[in-house]
């Protein structure tokens, strides 16, 4: 089984950007933070990363994942900027609904307590949940969250 963690625009730049709003640790920490939650659980979960600044790649990925769903356990996906406007993200997720895993919405910092129209989430509607404002503990929750049963 598979474990997907997909990032978005800009995430890397993660330990360089903005440091006060998104800290200091970079995508490869953050995939360390994931695999050792993955390693503590005693799980055999395969993490599969990955980044893109381009919204049709993500999309593809999320295509690949629904027709590979049967080896999929979970997504965590932090879409960045494609969070607020990415209808094409939110419609490809929305196909995902019907399957036996999770996928998570995380985001680093509380884009509620930011900028207007960060409060707005085109895909929240369409995942099983979000995370936000733990900084990358958030990354281990959503971990956790993902190995949990899917109550659907």
């Amino acid at each position: 089984m598979n474990l997907y963690l997909l990032h978005g625009p800009n995430l890397n730049m993660l330990g360089k950007r903005e440091p006060k709003i998104y800290g200091i640790e970079t995508l490869p920490d953050i995939e360390k933070i994931v695999q050792t939650t993955l390693e503590n659980q005693n799980s055999s979960v395969k993490l599969i990363s990955k980044q893109t600044n381009s919204e049709g790649e993500l999309i593809d990925w999320i295509h690949e994942i629904f027709n590979d769903q049967a080896n999929t356990t979970g997504i965590i996906l932090n879409p960045g900027a494609f969070t607020h406007y990415s209808y094409g993200l939110r419609d490809a997720l929305a196909m995902l609904n019907e399957l036996p895993f999770k996928v998570i919405e995380l985001h680093i910092s509380n884009p509620n307590s930011r900028e207007l129209f960060r409060s707005n989430s085109v895909v929240s509607p369409v995942v099983t949940g979000t995370i936000a404002g733990f900084g990358t503990d958030g990354y281990r929750l959503a971990t956790l969250a993902c190995l949990q049963p899917v109550n659907k």
